[in-house]
């Protein structure tokens, strides 16, 4: 016997009928060690529209969900907001199921659906356009490069309610639906991670969408991303998009992240001693193994940070593979206004440091001197340098977070 779930109401006219998936714990490379949600909105009007669909494989979840409130067969409408696979995975099957009258999509959003399943008959629709559908007003909001070229916003004025795809989202599974139900520490670590890992390269977009979407001035009461709880009322909105203007400034912090690896420890003393001088100068430094640490983790942790520290031994006259996983991971990300520096522990040849400051020059990261390549196990007097890097990396650190 198949498993019943049931729907939850947001709203007078909204469902929630997601799936919870508790098992991911890997999203195409950032680790989400609390799973996800993958959420779909039913509105009932004088007809029903769905709101977005699920990953494939929890299509039924979907499915029991919305009979939960009505047969499938009566949804009329269908909008997809994202065509990315985790939202519109299941939907080539759910409109052969429920056989609606129409499917809406952004522009992009039509060419996307048509690429990824081949399918036709969606029909588009335009930034600011409207349109009735079972007696009640949608209004769409295109958000391009948020963060795919496809994305849109869809606003319900009858229930001042904003389905807003992947924005204001984060990767979390639970059984409470609302933000305002949620520890507030598991919101902050999650929204983060998910913005910096996610949402970082776009930050410049985003900061014009907050502007153009605060010039609308919309009534809102609710906030429905596609992953992750519900904002509920305008202090938990005013919240998350206090949180979005700080992650997107990337104003400099006093925070210093030190990332490495290491083969025989000599790396790992240099990065002990690189964060005795970031402290000793006022730095508050983060120091992360990368063996240790998945590199979403510390992708999270510089979101935050004024400066990055990236410290590699050389193995086979190159760095070492989990340094050169995060670095090309944070290539892409586009961080702004951080300060660092290269550093790295080698036998014969010396490469590792060398190339981790070559990252670091095109992810253009102010470096404040040279890489800094010791031979072998440092000794005092090379321990001493490493806490001058610190101090050298802190020093400037105050000047660009405007601390002196």
């Amino acid at each position: 016997m198949a498993e019943k779930f049931e729907a939850v109401r947001v709203s007078e006219h909204v469902h929630w009928v997601g799936a919870i998936d508790w098992d991911i714990r890997d999203f195409h490379g950032y680790s989400t060690m609390r799973g996800s949600t993958y959420n779909a909105y039913l509105v009932e009007g004088e007809d029903y529209v769905l709101i977005d669909t699920v990953k494939a494989p929890f299509r039924e979840e979907l499915m029991s969900r919305i009979a939960s409130v009505t047969d499938p067969g009566d949804i009329r409408y269908i909008i997809s907001n994202h065509s990315e696979m985790d939202h519109s995975g299941s939907l080539p099957r759910v409109i052969a199921d429920v056989q609606p009258e129409k499917v809406y999509a952004s522009p992009l959003g039509v060419k996307d659906l048509e690429g990824h399943y081949h399918m036709d008959g969606v029909d588009e629709v335009k930034d600011g356009q409207s349109l009735n559908l079972g007696g009640l007003e949608f209004s769409f909001i295109e958000t391009r490069m948020i963060h795919w070229p496809d994305s849109m916003m869809t606003y319900l004025p009858a229930d001042r309610l904003l389905f807003s795809q992947d924005g204001f989202g984060m990767h979390l599974a639970t059984e409470e639906r609302f933000s305002d139900e949620v520890d507030r520490a598991v919101m902050v670590e999650e929204g983060t991670k998910y913005f910096a890992n996610i949402l970082t390269p776009y930050a410049p977009v985003i900061q014009k969408l907050l502007a153009r979407v605060e010039e609308m001035a919309l009534p809102l009461d609710l906030v429905c991303p596609d992953h992750g709880p519900i904002w509920r009322g305008p202090d938990e909105f005013a919240w998350i998009v206090g949180k979005y203007h700080e992650w997107c400034a990337q104003e400099p912090t006093m925070k210093a992240v030190v990332t490495y690896d290491t083969m025989w420890g000599s790396t790992e003393r240099m990065a002990r001693a690189i964060e005795e001088g970031l402290r000793e100068s006022g730095a508050s430094p983060v120091v992360l193994r990368l063996r240790a640490t998945h590199r979403s983790d510390v992708v999270m942790e510089v979101l935050g940070a004024g400066a990055l520290l990236v410290g590699s031994p050389t193995i086979n006259n190159t760095l070492f593979p989990t340094v050169a996983d995060l670095l090309t991971y944070m290539k892409g990300l586009k961080f702004r206004n951080l300060v660092g520096a290269a550093f790295g522990s080698f036998g014969w040849s010396g490469e590792g440091a060398r190339e981790v400051a070559g990252y670091l020059e095109q992810m253009k990261i102010e470096q404040v001197d040279e890489p800094l390549n010791l031979k072998f196990v440092p000794d005092d007097e090379m321990l001493e340098q490493c806490r001058a890097l610190g101090r050298k990396v802190a020093s400037r650190l105050k000047e660009v977070a405007g601390r002196e």
